[in-house]
């Protein structure tokens, strides 16, 4: 059903305050395919919405929303492992520990990222040394143009670090319904990331021998003591992606900052976005109801309640001094509308 002048912030977790012109809840594909030629008809952008974890709105949206809570999820085991087939409304994290609990490897690293199914593709999803494409297989999307059904497969999706076609060729073009994960039967524990490396050192578990689940466990314990609760504080997660530079670019940043956090990334070296932030002293700033947490400079909170120009403008900031004091360009991760 069509509703008009919708207050948007029980649907993002920064909880900004933005009114719809119109909202509409699909659960199913033939909901969506009705809402789709509602804004055809009527000529509204749309603004697809899931887990509104990774969305800053700087105001209100003169069309229609779509808030896509298609459900269902299932393991399929076979000889080669186990796909996972699953609705965009599903919770990712209840997803992998679903698929934990049954005792499959592959996504315990990426417990506890906030958000839909739905939006996992878009960003390529990824925390401690692993992302969302190294278990896709597919997923099924709807043409907003046509309501016409169209599967991607990860070539197709032409994935990057926090990045795919939806954000570029395809932005702004499909809505995605359902993906398709394949976790294989041979699993070995991805735990080279640091954070979990000085995890598991600290009590003394030899890393050969964990399971998915203590993996998980590991996991979820770091993220609760360092990113606050969008329901207890509102944020959007990761605000901004760790930036990639040339191996010119981090040797002189390392010689003028020996300290600096970097990971080799190809060519080049990734920098820890949250080092940068906090060494710039952005750290448990605030100012007028929005700020940077406390715990982790990465997270931008809004615990005022503030607009999205608030945010954005903080943002902006951050980043502006960033690209003074170190030479580096930051990037938000969050998609900002209108």
């Amino acid at each position: 059903m069509i509703q008009s002048d919708i207050d948007l912030q029980p649907f993002n977790t920064m909880t900004i305050a933005a009114r719809a012109k119109h909202f509409c809840a699909v659960t199913s594909l033939e909901e969506l395919r009705a809402a789709l030629a509602f804004a055809r008809e009527n000529s509204q952008p749309i603004l697809p919405l899931g887990g509104g974890s990774n969305i800053v709105l700087t105001d209100d949206f003169p069309g229609l929303v779509l808030h896509l809570g298609m459900r269902g999820l299932e393991l399929e085991e076979d000889a080669g492992g186990v796909r996972i087939r699953a609705a965009a409304g599903e919770n990712w994290h209840q997803l992998v520990m679903r698929s934990v609990e049954a005792g499959f490897g592959g996504l315990e690293n990426l417990a506890l990222i906030p958000g839909n199914i739905g939006a996992a593709p878009i960003q390529n999803i990824g925390a401690y040394g692993v992302e969302l494409k190294d278990y896709f297989e597919q997923l099924t999307a709807v043409e907003i143009a046509s309501g016409d059904l169209v599967t991607f497969t990860a070539d197709d999706c032409a994935f990057g670090y926090r990045d795919s076609v939806f954000k570029g060729a395809g932005k702004d073009r499909y809505l995605i319904c359902e993906v398709v994960l394949r976790l294989p039967n041979t699993w070995k524990p991805r735990v080279d990331y640091p954070a979990l490396q000085q995890f598991f050192a600290e009590e003394g578990r030899p890393l050969d021998a964990l399971t998915p689940a203590e993996i998980a466990d590991a996991v979820i314990e770091i993220r609760n003591s360092k990113l606050p609760n969008p329901v207890e504080i509102p944020n959007t997660g990761s605000f901004f992606k760790n930036p990639v530079v040339s191996e010119a670019q981090y040797t002189a940043l390392k010689a003028s900052h020996p300290n600096v956090v970097a990971y080799a990334a190809g060519d080049g070296w990734k920098l820890a976005a949250g080092w940068l932030i906090d060494n710039a002293g952005w750290r448990g700033f605030r100012r007028d109801g929005v700020g940077v947490h406390d715990r982790q400079a990465l997270v931008l909170v809004n615990p005022g309640h503030r607009s999205g120009h608030q945010v954005v403008g903080l943002a902006r900031e951050i980043a502006a001094d960033i690209k003074d004091k170190f030479g580096v360009t930051l990037e938000p991760e969050p998609r900002f509308y209108p």
